[in-house]
């Protein structure tokens, strides 16, 4: 069984990178890949332990860009992680997450909310990748509101109260970083974004997949993007987007996986790409 989205504590997931290949195994996946957000940080420290695992472990990340304001999520698998340009633009991408953080807090403390940023801020200097959901964490903590979602919906989606945008870079161009990072780009969840309009403007800047297969697609959703990705010639990806422990998440490891002829297709793309 094959799943290509999955988070650890390198950013907002809730196992560490060997935790995650060890349930991973027990609920017999077979390739995995890691792919936290802005960061390789959980990918490069599963490697050897999935190695001693018997589980295969393709190289990822899930990147945010901006578009028309709002994030999208770009997905790279087999990227070579210790690139020289992908590792400068992470850096940036790390410092922005520092000052959306910190712009957030302000906020919230102009609203009343105030919370105490400094641990989210420490967690980041020591390489974890911050942002709303360590926000939305302490919101609950704080007792300010009773749900995650609530946070998000109250103060964290886009055009909430404390939303701050993220310092923009085009989808277009994470792609292109992914490409010359030896890497294959797969749009994320496109269902839960629903921005489809984006997508055939991305096919032609050479975006290679649509993740179709994902825990909160049903089956219709799933056949619409795939049949959207034979119509652009783009590949299709898939992963439970586990997180781990949260209650927001009700993706269960091992229950959405990708068919092995998609991954198949996903490889021999990389294969050509490098």
């Amino acid at each position: 069984m094959i799943d290509l989205h999955l988070h650890t504590t390198a950013s907002d997931g809730t196992f560490t990178p060997s935790d995650l290949v060890f349930q991973a195994r027990s609920v017999g996946l077979s390739t995995i890949s890691i792919t936290d957000h802005d960061t390789t940080a959980g990918s490069d420290a599963a490697v050897a332990v999935a190695r001693e695992a018997g589980v295969r472990l393709v190289p990822g990340i899930e990147i945010s860009a901006v578009a028309e304001g709002r994030d999208v999520h770009v997905l790279g698998y087999f990227i070579d992680t210790a690139s020289a340009s992908l590792r400068a633009f992470l850096d940036r991408q790390r410092e922005d997450r520092i000052r959306r953080v910190a712009e957030m807090g302000e906020r919230l403390s102009a609203l009343g909310c105030p919370i105490d940023v400094a641990p989210i801020l420490d967690a980041a200097a020591c390489g974890k990748s911050v942002g709303r959901p360590q926000i939305a964490a302490a919101l609950l903590a704080a007792g300010y509101v009773q749900t995650r979602d609530e946070a998000f919906d109250r103060f964290l989606e886009f055009r909430a109260a404390a939303y701050v945008p993220r310092a923009g870079t085009s989808p277009e161009q994470v792609v292109a970083i992914i490409h010359d990072a030896g890497g294959i780009a797969s749009l994320a969840h496109p269902g839960v974004n629903k921005r489809d309009h984006l997508i055939a403007p991305l096919a032609a800047a050479g975006l290679d997949a649509i993740e179709a297969v994902h825990s909160d697609h049903d089956a219709a959703t799933e056949a619409r993007y795939r049949t959207l990705a034979a119509e652009l010639g783009m590949l299709v990806s898939g992963g439970s987007d586990f997180h781990g422990a949260l209650p927001h998440r009700v993706s269960r490891l091992g229950t959405v996986t990708l068919p092995l002829a998609d991954f198949a297709a996903l490889t021999d793309a990389a294969a050509r790409v490098r």
